[in-house]
């Protein structure tokens, strides 16, 4: 991660470990590391604390490390190690981007982590370690990938898991937006709207509004310039309309 990291894996697989003290975040990294060949999940650490005496005993090449954790952070822990391996960042916040790579870090990833951004991030690593070319890095054979059909939002302390079917639609409130699902109840998260826009647009949603995105198979009727979903009419603007119909072939 930096000019003091000078030493090469023992294997042809890079060995990571995880520190994070949300367990859905962890149980999401696990998955995401069985599926790429280059990586071998050699722990998993609920704080960071506990992670100081392990990385300082054995050999890790690369940690994906979370920053928020109580009483001791993810920028403490760089700080208090004395090997450095290579580190992703992990985090619900992007505030801390800057003096993320400040501190040397190959990659930065801001939850909910969508599995092809985790595995450029684990790209950049492994160019970073041991130079090869990116077709090196490739998914568990063994292990089909399987399009993914949820997300995670965070929500006040908590990574909170939301299925794509189950949303309604969402509303953008400047840095929030509130995500409307079919039991007629709303996450509220620290997310933009485009993000959103970008993860969702394959999965059947549509942008019809600089404030609303739309999941398209909960559209009951639509309107010159609003569509109905459940009970809400929301307004469609010139500026995403001929692409919205476009898209549902109006």
């Amino acid at each position: 991660m930096n000019a003091e990291t000078n030493y090469k894996p023992n294997s042809e697989k890079m060995k990571c470990v995880i520190i994070d003290d949300e367990p859905l975040a962890v149980e999401l990294l696990q998955d995401f590391v069985k599926k790429v060949d280059s990586l071998e999940l050699i722990n998993s650490f609920n704080n960071a604390i506990d992670a100081v005496s392990f990385i300082n005993q054995n050999n890790v090449d690369l940690i994906f490390l979370d920053i928020q954790m109580p009483h001791f952070s993810g920028i403490d822990f760089l700080n208090t190690i004395e090997k450095k391996p290579l580190v992703i960042f992990t985090t619900a916040y992007s505030d801390y981007a800057v003096e993320g790579f400040n501190l040397g870090a190959v990659d930065y990833l801001v939850k909910p982590i969508p599995f092809h951004r985790f595995l450029k991030a684990v790209v950049r690593a492994q160019q970073v370690l041991n130079p090869v070319p990116p077709q090196a890095i490739s998914e568990n054979t063994n292990t089909p990938e399987i399009e993914q059909d949820f997300m995670f939002v965070r929500a006040e302390y908590e990574n909170v898991k939301l299925n794509f079917a189950d949303i309604l639609f969402i509303e953008g409130l400047k840095d929030y937006v509130k995500i409307y699902t079919t039991d007629n109840k709303f996450t509220l998260t620290l997310i933009s709207l485009i993000k959103l826009e970008n993860l969702l647009s394959s999965k059947g949603f549509a942008r019809i509004h600089r404030s609303y995105i739309i999941n398209i198979k909960h559209v009951k009727s639509i309107q010159k310039n609003k569509v109905l979903i459940s009970d809400k009419r929301i307004p469609i603007s010139e500026s995403y309309k001929s692409t919205f119909f476009e898209k549902i072939n109006l």
